[in-house]
Parts: C-alpha cells; sequence; structure tokens
C-alpha cells in the first residue's frame, strides 16, 4: 500500500480494478482547510488519463507491473505470437490488447511486454527502429529549403512524414513513441 503523500511521477497504482501510472501530482494545502493531493493518471489498458484529488492519508494498492523481454514472431489476423528471450516460452496475445503499438515493429524485433497479475496489457516497442521506405513520391532537387515534407510507408505498412529528398529504399530510424521520421539510419 501506498499513501497519498508518497506519490511520484511514474508510480503505479490500483484505483477502483483499474492499473493507472501517475504522470504527474501536486501537493495543495490550501489556506483554509485540509491539504489534499492533485493527481493526472493514465490508464495502463485503456490509455485513457484522467485527474483525480486524494487525501494525503489516502491509501492505495501499488501495481507491480511485470516488464518482459520477448521477440514478436508473427500473426495471425487476431493473435499476436512473442518468445521469451531466456526461457523459450511462446506467448498468444489478442490483437485488442496490442492496438497500434506494433505498427513500427517487424517480426523477430524485442519488444518488452507488460502484464499485471500475468494477465497481458500492453506493449513497448522499442524507442527508435530502423525501417525502410517501400512507397513514396520523388523528390525533387532544391525542394529541401522550405522543411516540407511527405507521406512515405515503411517496410511493415505504417505511414510516416518524411523530408522530400527521402526515396524508396532508405534506410530511416523512426521514433515509436511519437511516430515521427527522426534521421537516416
Amino acid at each position: 500500500m501506498i499513501s497519498a503523500s508518497e506519490f511520484r511521477n511514474g508510480v503505479t497504482i490500483e484505483v477502483d480494478g483499474d492499473i493507472f501510472v501517475i504522470i504527474d501530482f501536486q501537493h495543495v494545502k490550501p489556506g483554509k482547510g485540509a491539504a489534499f493531493v492533485r493527481t493526472t493518471l493514465r490508464n495502463l489498458v485503456s490509455g485513457g488519463v484522467t485527474e483525480r484529488t486524494f487525501r494525503p492519508t489516502e491509501k492505495m494498492p501499488r501495481a507491480h507491473i511485470d516488464r518482459r523481454n520477448m521477440q514478436y514472431l508473427y500473426n495471425d489476423g487476431e493473435i499476436y505470437y512473442f518468445m521469451d528471450n531466456e526461457s523459450f516460452e511462446q506467448t498468444a496475445v489478442n490483437a485488442s490488447d496490442v492496438g497500434d503499438s506494433l505498427k513500427f515493429v517487424k517480426e523477430n524485433e524485442t519488444v518488452n511486454i507488460l502484464a499485471h497479475n500475468s494477465n497481458v496489457f500492453g506493449i513497448e516497442p522499442p524507442a527508435i527502429v530502423e525501417l525502410e521506405v517501400t512507397d513514396t513520391e520523388p523528390g525533387f532537387k532544391g525542394d529541401t529549403a522550405t522543411g516540407a515534407t511527405k507521406p512515405a510507408v515503411l517496410e511493415t505498412g505504417a505511414s510516416v512524414k518524411v523530408p522530400l529528398f527521402i526515396n524508396i529504399g532508405d534506410k530511416l530510424k523512426i521514433d515509436t513513441r511519437e511516430g515521427t521520421y527522426v534521421g537516416r539510419a
């Protein structure tokens, strides 16, 4: 159990049966009345963000999140398959639990599987991945002064905005958290 006065950014707690991570917190001591803790919480399962206040003496159960390094093997449309790198056990995860988190991840890459009480609820891809451009419009020499961008389709099927000088076959570094172009590989 953790009291609201011990809240810190990044701490995971269980509130009303849901798992939340504390994004932001603020201890407020008004001139009149009792102190309270104002928090911004993100639901780890649904991804929704909510604000909530707690009394400093209120206690919440701390949610222990298991992060396991696993290799993404393949998917068959509805189920994604992962393999533990140490025990070689395979884990199947429903497409609804995966969401869009694997749109920049190729097969055989390592990802973190997030679980609470042995129930998988999310996937953390690597922060930066290298992907090849499979389709984009041709760029023209001299068009780079304006900082304009164009859409490009990557080898995983995802689409990102890239500078005009990027061509088909170029290897790019992509930030998976933002879904943005970082640079050439």
